[in-house]
């Protein structure tokens, strides 16, 4: 191809990824910085900015070692999505970022949701407590200092991008999904920001839409020298971080199912026409690849399970090397126990249920306990019980004629081969994986690519830059067996939902 280096960034939940690929979209350099989750209440969850740049500046320093950094000629970005700031002109926080998984703005969403606006239509009928306007809305109501003396109220992206370039400008794709921006309906929607009590919002949000790989702006001369960049690197738009990741894993044609499988899990899938269903998200349009509509199901608890399970109840764990990964040793004890722990349900929704229920009031759950049982007992019930949020899921694209077939995924429990095969087993359907496997970095790269014209359009970027690696196959046997425990889980769900909600209100007249 013969173009000059890019960089991709991928701000995650956990920290941030940075990658330079050459010409041939094959990785030089990657490099990892993490930054902390605060949780100050129950169901809240807050990072801070400053924070995210300082990881940023630290992986791209390791990212960039060894490398003549005046070579790389174009950048894209993409973050979380619904994490929200409020800054002052000058781009500076005036509050901690309210993170995507947390559910304060309740009674916002409750509000949004009864005004049965047509924009709508387009998220499946409603918004989700972890949306952008939901939280603004939060923000009004409860901050209402900040909210007036605030230049701008945006996304982590967004401040991104304003660090680099110095303009405040929104993702189409970030827009459109967690928005309600919708291009087919002409845009924003005056009536329903004023519907939904934001009618100044044109003051408060940034209104300038760009496409995934439109051009951002070049980068300022004083970030560049901070950054070690060239003063002449163009930072074109990514989206959200699982969005920009589909382009990433080769999932740009219909009928195809991107999983990201990290913090959170993700479903994408791209179709020709508008699909309705009150089960899942969308139909977006436009939101990633101009003229095809996009399908999306999530869990908002999935490898944070993990990671909660580890630091609770992993600290002693029995290494027989020091340097031993506790994730690794975890899932060999898991290995051992027999399909459905022995007779185990978790509950997934942790911080509630993004999809199919809607549920922000939605908590985690285990029963089927005995004396018998272990921690392994535990750890591979709770990586069962993510395996069987994301079936319920695939059940409601089934349901919306969505027939998924095989999945490409991406993300952390890809490094966990007993978990993606529990996955592949309860779901009954193949897992494919990429032979570069950092999906976030590299759809970056895909959307700079095609901003700096190296191709046509994304679908044809994303093509010639991913290579595919093995295919995960299930184990009919265990698919059928697993079928019980679904069942299970999903009554369980059914069941307990009217006492969480009950608990929920109980724990807010408390609080």
């Amino acid at each position: 191809m013969g173009w000059p280096l890019i960089l991709g960034v991928d701000f995650g939940t956990q920290g941030v990824r940075t990658a330079v690929f050459d010409s041939n979209a094959h990785c030089l350099n990657m490099a990892f910085a993490g930054y902390d989750t605060y949780y100050p209440s129950p169901g809240w969850a807050e990072q801070h900015p400053e924070e995210w740049w300082n990881a940023f500046k630290k992986a791209l320093s390791g990212c960039l070692t060894g490398l003549d950094s005046t070579e790389i000629a174009g950048m894209a970005v993409c973050a979380t999505s619904s994490t929200v700031l409020a800054v002052d002109e000058e781009g500076r926080p005036l509050m901690p970022a309210i993170l995507w998984m947390d559910a304060r703005a309740i009674r916002q969403t409750e509000i949004i949701n009864s005004t049965g606006n047509k924009v709508l239509r387009y998220s499946g009928g409603q918004v989700s407590v972890e949306w952008m306007l939901p939280k603004t809305l939060w923000i009004k109501e409860n901050k209402p200092d900040i909210y007036e003396s605030a230049y701008q109220i945006l996304e982590q992206l967004d401040w991104i991008n304003y660090r680099l370039t110095g303009r405040f400008v929104s993702s189409k794709c970030t827009a459109t999904c967690k928005w309600n921006f919708t291009d087919t309906e002409g845009g924003w929607s005056d009536e329903f920001m004023r519907e939904i009590g934001l009618g100044d919002f044109k003051d408060k949000i940034p209104v300038d839409v760009v496409p995934v790989g439109g051009r951002v702006g070049r980068i300022t001369p004083e970030t560049a020298a901070e950054l070690g960049l060239p003063k002449e690197l163009l930072v074109f738009q990514g989206g959200i971080d699982a969005h920009i990741g589909m382009l990433g894993l080769g999932v740009v044609n219909p009928g195809q199912m991107g999983v990201i499988m990290g913090t959170s899990f993700v479903h994408l899938t791209l179709t020709q026409v508008p699909v309705y269903h009150q089960g899942l998200w969308g139909p977006y349009p436009s939101a990633v690849i101009e003229d095809l509509w996009l399908l999306e199901g999530g869990q908002v608890s999935a490898g944070s399970l993990t990671k909660w399970f580890k630091d609770q109840f992993a600290s002693e764990l029995p290494y027989s090397n020091p340097n031993d990964d506790p994730y690794q040793v975890l899932a060999g004890q898991a290995q051992n126990i027999p399909p459905g722990s022995e007779g185990l349900i978790v509950l997934d929704t942790w911080q509630g249920n993004r999809t199919p229920y809607r549920d922000p009031m939605a908590r985690g759950a285990v029963w089927g306990l005995t004396l018998s049982h272990t921690r392994a007992h535990l750890y591979r019930a709770v990586l069962e019980g993510v395996a069987y949020g994301t079936r319920n899921i695939l059940e409601a694209f089934n349901k919306a004629e969505c027939l998924v077939t095989e999945i490409v995924a991406c993300g952390g429990v890809l490094k966990n081969p007993v978990w993606l095969q529990i996955i592949a087993d309860v779901t009954g359907v193949p897992i494919k994986r990429t032979k570069f496997t950092e999906a976030g970095v590299l759809g970056c790269a895909v959307a700079a690519a095609v901003g700096l014209g190296y191709f046509k359009g994304l679908g044809e970027a994303s093509r010639a830059m991913v290579e595919f690696g093995e295919t995960v196959k299930p184990d009919l046997n265990n698919f059928g067996l697993y079928s019980f425990y679904f069942e299970n889980y999903k009554k369980t769900y059914e069941l307990l939902a009217p006492e969480m909600c009950k608990m929920h209100s109980f724990m807010g007249h408390r609080g």
